[in-house]
């Protein structure tokens, strides 16, 4: 029962809704419904005359879609955000709310392939419909390719011995599983770090296998143009990759952070930032939901 109580405990919680800054009659994206928490409390604060689109590419989120008329399901990646709201004859929202973390149901759910924890095949889709599986990866990269991946995903330090190691074991046999995986990469990690290594290890191969970061960006920019002015986006990260990428959408309009500037020297972005410090979770909701340890909420306004 444990896995179905974290997988609906959200992160933020009130911080993140609080921050979307909901009025009357407003319409408003979350764009990862999940276990449908975010959602579930921005309608209950909502007015009858307010519209909530919430977004997942997930159909194991499904399961979690709540009746009531206000609300509307849209069972897609958050990059074709604009396309769906077109779809749907939106123009414009007054708030943009998107929860980064994979949620611990994913790590709890074996058949998934996202944690080392149990044996399954080596999968790690967050779109069972879709692509390229975590095995393919590590089965038909080149050895540069996936070093670079585990590198700039992971931040992991022996990258290049990892990609060595893992081109060499699939000459042998197919990598399949999570445990033909684990027999591979194991060794390479000490005891004492090899819980942490390991993680960022899988971390690496899931922003891959999902695009996470292309998707991440093409979002942030669909949003910046489907947000009213003085409309809210209201994000929470997780690793410093995606938290770097937003951080420079908010401050300079750009995921890559190039400001530019007008005569005067102001940067011109299309952001007002609504907290200059990133919000994080308190030592009571990290006790709860150790989930959020790493989490950080960024709010900005749209000018």
């Amino acid at each position: 029962m444990e896995t179905e109580q974290t997988y609906h405990i959200p992160v933020l919680l009130n911080e993140s809704i609080d921050g979307m800054n909901l009025h009357s009659g407003g319409i408003y994206a979350d764009m990862t419904f999940g276990g449908g928490g975010h959602s579930k409390e921005i309608l209950r604060r909502m007015d009858k005359t307010s519209r909530l689109f919430s977004f997942d590419q997930d159909e194991d989120a499904e399961k979690n879609i709540v009746n009531d008329k206000r609300f509307t399901f849209v069972r897609s990646n958050f990059r074709y955000l604009h396309n769906f709201l077109r779809y749907y004859g939106v123009e414009e929202v007054d708030a943009i709310l998107a929860d980064l973390g994979v949620s611990s149901h994913h790590f709890d759910d074996s058949e998934r392939g996202f944690s080392f924890r149990f044996d399954g095949n080596l999968d790690m889709r967050m779109n069972k419909r879709a692509g390229t599986t975590a095995a393919d990866i590590v089965n038909t990269y080149d050895e540069e390719r996936l070093a670079d991946i585990f590198y700039l995903y992971g931040e992991l330090k022996n990258s290049r011995k990892l990609a060595s190691v893992i081109a060499k074991a699939r000459v042998q046999k197919q990598i399949v599983t999570i445990g033909d995986f684990l027999e591979i990469v194991k060794p390479l990690f000490g005891r004492e770090r090899e819980k942490k290594e390991l993680a960022k290890v899988f971390q690496a191969l899931r922003i891959e296998v999902n695009q996470e970061m292309e998707a991440l960006k093409e979002m942030l920019y669909a949003a910046t143009e489907a947000l009213k002015p003085g409309g809210r986006l209201v994000i929470i990260t997780y690793h410093s990759l995606e938290d770097r990428i937003v951080k420079n959408l908010m401050k300079t309009g750009n995921v890559e952070g190039k400001a530019e500037k007008d005569f005067f020297g102001n940067v011109q972005t299309p952001f007002r930032l609504i907290n200059n410090k990133v919000i994080v979770p308190s030592d009571e909701e990290i006790n709860r939901n150790p989930r959020s340890r790493s989490a950080k909420l960024r709010i900005a306004e749209k000018k």
